[in-house]
C-alpha cells in the first residue's frame, strides 16, 4: 500500500491521546471505526478501547494490555510506540486525516474489486454496476459525519431565515411556488430538502399535476430534472406543450394543426429550449443510479431546483430484497438526497386497489402501496382525486351491462372537458392537512384554478381544425 494512503505517526498520536485522556475517546469514536486505522495493531487497539467503553471499564494502559493479551493480539513493541507518541491537544484535524486516508484506501480496494468481478469472475455488466454503486454508496455514507449544531449557530441561522422571509414582503411562500394559490397558502411552497409524494389511482392525473408543478418552476427560470420510468421523454414533452400552448394533446399527437397553432408550438418550443429542463427516460433505474445521476446533474447545473420521479413503484433498490424493504430503502434514500442537494424531490406513487371498494373513494394514507416507509419519510403527501372518473366508469359499466341484456339504459352522466379535482393534503410535516380544489382541463392535460378557459385558450380553440367531440 502506498505510503500516502496512511500515516502511522498520526494514528499513534490519536491512540496515545485517548490513553492519556480517555474523555477524548467519544470524539474519536464518533468519526472513526477500528477498520479506519491502517496498522493491524492500531485496529486491534482501538477495537479494545471500544470494548472497554461498552463494558464501562477504564481505557488505560493496564486494561488495554490485559484485553489485548486475552485476545492474543498484544504486541509489546507496537504498544510502546503508541505510548511514546506525543498526545495531541486538538485531535479533530488528525481524526479527519485518518478518515480521509481510510476512504481513499476503500476506493483503491474498490477498484481492485471491480477488476476482479469484471475480468476474473466475468460477472454481467449490470451486476458489476450494482455492486460498485452499492459499495460506493456505503463508502460515502460512512465517510460523512456531522457534529451537533450549537444553539448559537441554530439561532443565527433561524434569524437569518426569518429576515429573508421579511425581505420577501411577508410572502406566503417559503419554498418553490407551486403555481396554485390555495396550495401555496396551505404548504408555503415546496421547501428545499422536502420529499413530496403525489399519489393517485391510474387516470387521475398525477403525472399531469407533477408536470404542471414543474412548469411553474421552469417559468421562474429555475431548473427541473424528471426521471420518467414509464413514459418516453417525447410523450412528456407533448403533455407540457399541450398545457403551455393551449392546444389539445390529441391534436399535437397527430400534428393536425393550423398555421396559428404551428406558430404557437414553435414559440413554446423555443421557450422550452432555453430552459434548464432535463429528462431521464431510461426506465430501468435503481435508487443508486438515480442518486449518482442527480448528484452529477446538480453539480453541473446548480440552478436545478426540483426533481420529479415518475413513479416510485417502478424503481428498484440494488440487490435482492423483499419489496417492502426495497421501497423503504428507496423512500429513505430520496429523503436523504433531497436534504443533501437542498432541493425538493417529488415522487409519484400508486395507490392500492382497496379504495375502489369503498363508497367514498377519496384516498387515505393507508391506501399508499408499501405505505409504512413512504408515509414515514415523506414531508408532504398529496392525493389527486377526480370524482368524475368514477362516475364515468360507473356509467359506462351500466351501459355495458344493459347492452349485454339487450336493454336500453339512459346514461345520466356525460364526460366533461373540464372536471372538478381535489388535491388532498394527506400529510404535511410542517403544516395543515386539507383539500385544495382545482379544475382539470382534459383537452390540455392540465390543472387550473379556474374552470373557464383563458382568453388565449378561447382564441386558440376558435381557430382549430375539426375539433373532435368528446
Amino acid at each position: 500500500m502506498e505510503s500516502h494512503l496512511y500515516n502511522l505517526n498520526i494514528e499513534r498520536a490519536v491512540l496515545s491521546s485517548i490513553i492519556f485522556d480517555p474523555s477524548v475517546y467519544e470524539d474519536v469514536a464518533a468519526v472513526l471505526k477500528p477498520q479506519d486505522f491502517y496498522h493491524p495493531f492500531h485496529k486491534n487497539l482501538f477495537a479494545a478501547m471500544e470494548e472497554l467503553q461498552r463494558e464501562d471499564q477504564p481505557i488505560d494502559e493496564e486494561f488495554l494490555k490485559e484485553k489485548l493479551i486475552y485476545k492474543n493480539q498484544f504486541d509489546e513493541n507496537e504498544f510502546l510506540e503508541v505510548l511514546s507518541a506525543n498526545p495531541l491537544s486538538n485531535t479533530a484535524a488528525y481524526i479527519k486525516e485518518i478518515k480521509e486516508k481510510a476512504v481513499k484506501r476503500d476506493l483503491v480496494h474498490l477498484t481492485t474489486e471491480i477488476k476482479k468481478v469484471t475480468v476474473e469472475e466475468d460477472l454481467p455488466a449490470a451486476d458489476v454496476v450494482d455492486l460498485v454503486q452499492s459499495k460506493l454508496y456505503k463508502i460515502t455514507q460512512e465517510s460523512s459525519a456531522r457534529d451537533f449544531k450549537e444553539s448559537e449557530e441554530v439561532v443565527k441561522d433561524t434569524l437569518s431565515h426569518m429576515l429573508k422571509m421579511k425581505e420577501r414582503g411577508n410572502s406566503i411562500l417559503v419554498g418553490l411556488d407551486t403555481g396554485f394559490h390555495d396550495l401555496n397558502v396551505k404548504t408555503a411552497g415546496f421547501s428545499p430538502g422536502d420529499l413530496i409524494i403525489i399519489a393517485a389511482r391510474p387516470s387521475m392525473g398525477k403525472t399531469a399535476f407533477s408536470l404542471n408543478l414543474a412548469q411553474k418552476v421552469l417559468d421562474s427560470n429555475r431548473g427541473v430534472a424528471i426521471f420518467s420510468l414509464e413514459m418516453p421523454a417525447e410523450q412528456l414533452m407533448l403533455r407540457m406543450l399541450s398545457a403551455k400552448a393551449s392546444i389539445p394533446l390529441q391534436r399535437l399527437r397527430v400534428g393536425n394543426l393550423n398555421d396559428q397553432e404551428w406558430a404557437e408550438v414553435s414559440r413554446v418550443c423555443d421557450d422550452f429550449a432555453q430552459k434548464k429542463f432535463f429528462i431521464d427516460d431510461e426506465g430501468l433505474i435503481n435508487i443508486h443510479q438515480l442518486r449518482a445521476k442527480l448528484r452529477k446533474l446538480k453539480s453541473q447545473h446548480p440552478e436545478v431546483s426540483l426533481a420529479v420521479i415518475d413513479y416510485l413503484q417502478l424503481m428498484n433498490a440494488a440487490g435482492n430484497k423483499e419489496r417492502h424493504l426495497e421501497i423503504s430503502e428507496i423512500s429513505r434514500s430520496l429523503k436523504l438526497l433531497a436534504r443533501e442537494l437542498e432541493i425538493p424531490i417529488i415522487a409519484l406513487s400508486q395507490l392500492n386497489r382497496s379504495l375502489e371498494s369503498r363508497p367514498d373513494k377519496r384516498p387515505m394514507l393507508s391506501d399508499l402501496r408499501e405505505s409504512g416507509a413512504i408515509e414515514q419519510d415523506a414531508d408532504v403527501i398529496l392525493f389527486v382525486y377526480r370524482d368524475d372518473v368514477y362516475k364515468l366508469k360507473e356509467a359506462r359499466e351500466k351501459a355495458k351491462e344493459a347492452a349485454k341484456k339487450g336493454e336500453k339504459v339512459d346514461i345520466d352522466f356525460q364526460e366533461k372537458r373540464v372536471e372538478e379535482a381535489e388535491i388532498i393534503i394527506g400529510k404535511q410535516r410542517n403544516g395543515p392537512t386539507g383539500i385544495v380544489r382545482l379544475y382539470f382541463h382534459k383537452d390540455y392535460v392540465k390543472f387550473a384554478e379556474e374552470a373557464t378557459e383563458t382568453v388565449r385558450e378561447f382564441e386558440m380553440r376558435e381557430t382549430k381544425l375539426d375539433l373532435p367531440q368528446i
